[in-house]
């Protein structure tokens, strides 16, 4: 299982989208939301509904 590259989420199998960039990097996004956001320049720990976002707040 991976791991969504803007949310934090596990990605069930056969699912979600592969990215690949110019530079050999590959990002996984679980969905178009993250996928859009991601692209909108915006960091996965600064909104609010994202895994990682819950887990900085409960600290």
């Amino acid at each position: 299982m991976v791991k969504c590259s803007f949310c934090g989420d596990v990605i069930p199998p056969a699912t979600g989208k592969i990215f690949a960039k110019t530079d050999g990097r590959v990002l996984y996004f679980h969905g178009s939301k993250c996928e859009k956001n991601h692209r909108l320049g915006r960091e996965g720990k600064d909104v609010k509904w994202t895994t990682t976002a819950r887990k900085l707040r409960a600290k």
